[in-house]
């Protein structure tokens, strides 16, 4: 359980078990806001990894530099071994918010991805409603939005991001607005869903208890500009049950965490 510093380096060769490939990654906005400053990581297939900071460091923007969303300013970003530099089928992304279609039922908000592209057939929709099963929606398949919980929201939302057919999952802190039991439920939801699919995942959080309890590794930003602060292996076997959060180990780590974060402060 150690905290590893963030190397900056020249280009390397990519191995071919690396999804996202970071390298002096730099955004800065117009009016001369850096975001962020020489982030270089890699994400590797399968993983949950966390980006954890206070904030305004930074973490929302990684994660649409990733997604393509916006432009970078400096350094080298790839994924399955290309820049990114558009969105891109095989990324797709969550953000806090379920932004559902109030006019639309949950079937029909899952199917979205599908709309656009053409009109859903009886097979895509059979694939849209297994996804609202995962998800924990069996028979709310034909609910609207505003009969559902904000928990059921999201899990609508989670289930549109893997009807996207994307490998890569980024989650913008997509149960911060949602009550403590709630987001704890959602999490092993989650958790269930990523060993079910195979699925690697970036999320973004500023819970750091919910970034060990989640991922594989966590990479520690400090307060703006952004910069990787440490990269945080964690060491805890799958699958993780709750009862994992109140073990010596998990709070030394998560102490561990906190420590790195007031250091940067």
């Amino acid at each position: 359980m150690s905290s590893v510093a963030i190397e900056q380096s020249g280009p390397k060769a990519v191995p071919r078990d690396v999804v996202v490939r970071a390298d002096g990654v730099e955004k800065t906005f117009d009016g001369g806001v850096v975001a962020l400053e020489g982030a270089s990581f890699d994400v590797h297939k399968g993983e949950f990894v966390s980006v954890l900071g206070p904030s305004g460091c930074g973490k929302s923007t990684l994660l649409r530099l990733v997604a393509g969303l916006i432009e970078r300013t400096g350094g080298s970003l790839t994924a399955y071994g290309t820049e990114v530099t558009a969105p891109r089928a095989d990324i797709a992304m969550m953000f806090q918010r379920p932004t559902l279609l109030p006019w639309k039922t949950a079937l029909d908000n899952v199917l979205l991805p599908t709309l656009i592209e053409r009109r859903p057939t009886k097979e895509d929709r059979e694939r849209a409603i297994g996804l609202l099963r995962l998800t924990g929606l069996t028979d709310f398949e034909f609910a609207y939005p505003q009969h559902l919980s904000g928990g059921m929201q999201q899990r609508v939302a989670l289930a549109r991001l893997l009807n996207a057919g994307a490998d890569l999952l980024l989650l913008d802190e997509p149960f911060g607005a949602l009550d403590e039991f709630t987001r704890e439920r959602l999490n092993l939801e989650l958790l269930r869903i990523q060993r079910e699919i195979h699925a690697t995942i970036m999320f973004v959080t500023h819970n750091i208890a919910e970034a060990v309890f989640l991922s594989d590794k966590v990479l520690v930003m400090t307060p703006r500009p952004g910069r990787l602060a440490a990269e945080i292996d964690v060491p805890f076997a799958r699958p993780r049950a709750i009862e994992l959060t109140a073990t010596p180990e998990f709070n030394a780590l998560v102490l561990k965490i906190r420590d790195i974060l007031g250091s940067r402060s």
